[in-house]
């Protein structure tokens, strides 16, 4: 749960809610239902935007290894879910607590910094074109945290067939 929230319902027994207090939930509930709304759609058009993505990244990297580009796009899935909570629960600290941990070990052990940087840039176009400017101006911030949390330096891209499996699969 957002901070601020979880912070108002902390100690209940000490005094009533401010009006500051109160303007801070009412303005999360009132934005609950958009934020719902959006949550769902994202839910339901998950794979299509994400093949998109993965259409994308193919054609960008011919020469990556299909491991290496399935790792890229399930941490991708993953950013995209993580993200997706962030905005649902209006918790920007979400995601780096998530994520935080164990996505930069991945990218360094998997060696797809490079693929990763391109990842992220690819989501950010799939919600604009599928998504109202309002709605992918929620899901920003949590994809740029996560994109902020690769800080390993860029990898070289393998020299090996192109994938060839749809996203599909990866579920």
């Amino acid at each position: 749960m957002n901070s601020q929230l979880e912070a108002l319902f902390s100690e209940p027994e000490k005094a009533y809610l401010r009006p500051d207090e109160l303007n801070t939930l009412s303005r999360f509930v009132s934005s609950l239902p958009e934020r719902i709304n959006f949550y769902r759609r994202l839910r339901d058009e998950e794979l299509a935007l994400m093949q998109a993505v993965a259409t994308a990244l193919e054609q960008q990297f011919p020469e990556a290894s299909e491991a290496r580009l399935k790792r890229s796009l399930q941490n991708g899935i993953l950013v995209l879910r993580c993200a997706a909570m962030a905005m649902l629960t209006d918790d920007p600290s979400f995601v780096t607590q998530r994520l935080g941990t164990w996505l930069p070990e991945m990218v360094v052990a998997y060696d797809t910094a490079a693929i990763d940087k391109v990842l992220y840039q690819l989501i950010k176009q799939q919600l604009t074109e599928q998504f109202a400017s309002q709605q992918t101006a929620l899901m920003l911030p949590g994809i740029n945290t996560a994109q902020a949390l690769l800080a390993a330096p860029d990898g070289g891209v393998e020299n090996t067939s192109s994938a060839s499996e749809t996203l599909a699969g990866l579920f």
